[in-house]
């Protein structure tokens, strides 16, 4: 969850949990689990999913949590608060790491170049950096804004950053193919009405259970063709673009 839209009380949104099960399936497919010792989650905001990571990982294996957003307040209310293994910090901690997740991160950086280039500099050679942004420029609106995204990318604006940093692409595709047409929607009122003058959190969920159920299970079902198309090797749009790499042996 950004931090900007963190709720102590929200319930996680539908399309959080289904992220997290997608991520995690897919470190899991590519064998990134048991012989995993070191994560760092960068971005890693209220820390909910590097809570759900770690329960993957061997006993023995850490993650640290890195958002240079997290206010004192913040980091002695959540810090305690986390299990064994996982600790919070405002400054990036150094390697080497075995995996490193970037989930919708890179989009808030001015330059992403520079900063995913920093972020690999600590993985070690043959570890792994996961890398989630949302996707199309082209469907840049008001919530972008809220979230200070400087950009959206094309697949190809993704795979020329990672391969720029030194990353050789194991696997990528889209995600949430069914939110394109709500997204492009919402763009095309913008484009008539002009942006609202203020943006709900997007994340902050408070349906009821039967709703919550129902949407769980259209984004589960979504997921399952993102992790076909993607072992395909289908380029299938999504609202957003995710990539799984590997850091180059020197």
């Amino acid at each position: 969850m950004d931090l900007r839209e963190f709720e102590s009380t929200a319930q996680r949104h539908p399309w959080e949990v289904a992220r997290a099960r997608f991520f995690r399936q897919a470190l899991a497919d590519a064998g990134l689990v048991e012989g995993t010792r070191r994560v760092l989650d960068a971005g890693s905001g209220d820390a909910w999913f590097a809570r759900q990571l770690r329960a993957d990982l061997p006993a023995a294996a850490t993650v640290a949590c890195w958002d240079v957003e997290y206010t004192d307040a913040q980091l002695a209310t959540l810090g305690p608060a986390q299990p064994a293994g996982v600790t919070l910090h405002r400054e990036r901690q150094p390697g080497p790491f075995d995996v490193v997740t970037l989930l919708d991160v890179l989009e808030h950086v001015e330059d992403d170049a520079a900063f995913l280039a920093g972020i690999v500099a600590e993985v070690r050679p043959g570890g792994h950096v996961l890398v989630s942004v949302p996707a199309w420029q082209g469907l840049y609106t008001a919530h972008d804004t809220f979230l200070h995204h400087h950009r959206r990318y094309s697949p190809a604006q993704g795979e020329r950053l990672l391969r720029g940093a030194g990353l050789e692409i194991v696997r990528s595709g889209g995600l949430f193919h069914a939110l394109l047409a709500p997204r492009a929607l919402q763009k095309v009122r913008e484009l008539v009405r002009g942006a609202p003058a203020q943006v709900a959190s997007g994340i902050a969920w408070r349906g009821g259970r039967v709703l919550t159920a129902g949407i769980g299970a259209a984004l589960a079902a979504d997921n399952r063709v993102s992790r076909w198309a993607a072992a395909a090797g289908m380029g299938l749009p999504g609202l957003s673009w995710w990539a799984l790499a590997c850091k180059r042996s020197p």
